[in-house]
């Protein structure tokens, strides 16, 4: 990978996996916390909500697969509306 500060892989963090991935894969540790969430359902990720209405987004790997930085990176303009209306 050429441009390496778009993943990094943390096997040390006692969540490690935190997420279901195949063993040939790596997973990106870059962005643990997914910052789409605030999103909702605009984010492009695999999520549902739970019968409390929180977002579950444990079944998506977009921000941990090797490609994840550019597709949020794409999304950040949509973040910015929302901060700027708060």
């Amino acid at each position: 990978m050429k441009e390496k500060y778009k993943f990094f892989t943390h096997e040390k963090c006692e969540f490690y996996p935190c997420h279901k991935i195949s063993e040939d894969k790596k997973m990106n540790c870059l962005f643990c916390y997914c910052p789409l969430y605030a999103l909702k359902e605009n984010c492009g990720g695999n999520f549902k909500y739970n019968k409390e209405g929180i977002k579950d987004c444990s079944d998506c790997l977009i921000p941990h697969s090797e490609n994840g930085y550019d597709y949020i990176m794409q999304k950040i303009p949509g973040l910015i509306e929302i901060a700027k209306r708060r």
